[in-house]
């Protein structure tokens, strides 16, 4: 078992919570956002590349993403990706630019869309509480090898908590925004 190291299991949860971040910048909600690309792979040169690799995707319009592809042959290839993401983006194609009109939102699909939100929130806050665990179980271990009293693990397990309280925070706040922007309230 390895030592407490308060350092790492903060940096553990941060992860989870920049990871729970990046899962909701994936979710589109109505605004054009590049990031909604990057699960897009393109399948040219005989193999497969992320779309940020062979274009650039930039959001002139707050309803409008723009795919500049530097490789005016490979324009087919990434129109096909695009469409077969399972976006819901219907690209047009111009010849030289990609443009793809964000559409509306049905209800619907915002309620689902805020649902995912609240469960990526979740798995970051497991995630978070198996940090928490480790933590916990190491510092244990600490003190039945006698290297720490009992008194230094409660402190330590009270810091301990008390960081986890503020990472669970943290994937809260920016879930809860995220529904905020998917539900348009």
């Amino acid at each position: 078992m390895a030592k407490y190291d308060k350092a790492d299991l903060e940096r553990r949860m941060k992860g989870a919570v920049e990871s729970l971040k990046n899962d909701l910048n994936g979710l589109r909600t109505g605004r054009a956002n590049v990031s909604l690309l990057d699960p897009v792979t393109v399948e040219i040169y005989g193999s497969h590349m992320p779309l940020n690799q062979v274009a650039t995707v930039s959001a002139p319009e707050p309803r409008m993403l723009s795919v500049q592809v530097w490789d005016k042959s490979s324009i087919g290839p990434v129109e096909k990706a695009i469409r077969s993401a399972g976006l819901g983006l219907n690209p047009i194609n111009d010849g030289n630019v990609l443009r793809l009109p964000i559409p509306d939102l049905t209800e619907e699909r915002r309620k689902e869309l805020a649902k995912l939100a609240s469960k990526y929130a979740e798995g970051a806050r497991v995630a978070i509480r198996n940090v928490r665990r480790d933590g916990m179980d190491a510092l244990k271990v600490d003190e039945n090898k006698k290297e720490i009293s009992e008194d230094e693990r409660k402190r330590a397990e009270t810091e301990l908590q008390k960081l986890t309280d503020e990472q669970i925070k943290a994937a809260d706040e920016a879930a809860a925004a995220k529904e905020k922007e998917i539900l348009g309230k």
